[in-house]
């Protein structure tokens, strides 16, 4: 239905979002080294660093015999499936990320980044507790930069490519624009026709992102903002 090509909210208190810069940078590096393995080699990565819950649950040997089990809760974030997976995650960690960064700061939001990659995992594992497929992708991370975003920029303009009858640019509040987004989210859990998507590591993630910006948002930074 739509696509944000980019939002009219500058940064403040950061002159470069190098952390948002630097994850984008290092989850494209994983693709490209996954891209060039063999379809088994790329499957048994997958297998080997996904978040797997009777792996976690500790049901299932592990498969990487270094790797502590709750490890997985963080690796499988910086696994994609394609290239579509990979673009789709780090366009909306491109557009949101830079302000969340700017209004937490470097280190507090790298620690929000993975506390949100975290409990999106644990939303997945609690509705999956028997699953024995890998979850993989930075999805619920940036669902939880996106619940953020929400919370604090909600009046900021988005310009997102809006199918209507072609595409055209239209710029909407971020509040309708990621309002949209999290009730789809709700819309496909619901009726659930068996796509290979974890709806819950996505609701998870955005509400773990919520939560946690009360704590780790700078004080100057108020809540409901971006006009």
């Amino acid at each position: 239905m739509f696509l944000p090509l980019h939002d009219s909210n500058p940064i403040r208190y950061v002159k470069v979002a190098y952390v948002t810069y630097g994850l984008i940078a290092l989850n494209a590096l994983i693709f490209l080294i996954e891209a060039n393995l063999s379809p088994a080699a790329f499957e048994q990565a997958t297998i080997g660093f996904g978040m797997i819950p009777i792996v976690v649950r500790d049901l299932y040997p592990q498969p990487v015999a270094w790797l502590p089990d709750w490890a997985n809760l963080f690796t499988y974030a910086f696994l994609h499936a394609d290239w579509l997976h990979l673009l789709t995650n780090m366009l909306f960690l491109w557009i949101f990320g830079d302000n969340i960064e700017d209004a937490m700061g470097h280190w507090r939001f790298l620690l929000f980044y993975l506390s949100c990659t975290g409990l999106a995992a644990l939303a997945h594992l609690a509705f999956n507790l028997d699953g024995n497929g890998p979850l993989v992708g930075a999805s619920g991370a940036v669902a939880g930069v996106m619940g953020a975003y929400v919370l604090l920029y909600p009046h900021a303009r988005v310009f997102v490519l809006a199918r209507i009858v072609i595409p055209i640019p239209l710029p909407v509040p971020a509040f309708w624009m990621l309002g949209f987004w999290i009730a789809s989210q709700i819309f496909y859990l619901i009726i659930d026709q068996g796509e290979p998507v974890s709806w819950w590591a996505h609701l998870g993630g955005f509400a773990a992102g919520i939560a946690l910006t009360f704590i780790l948002r700078r004080r100057a930074v108020p809540l409901l903002g971006g006009r």
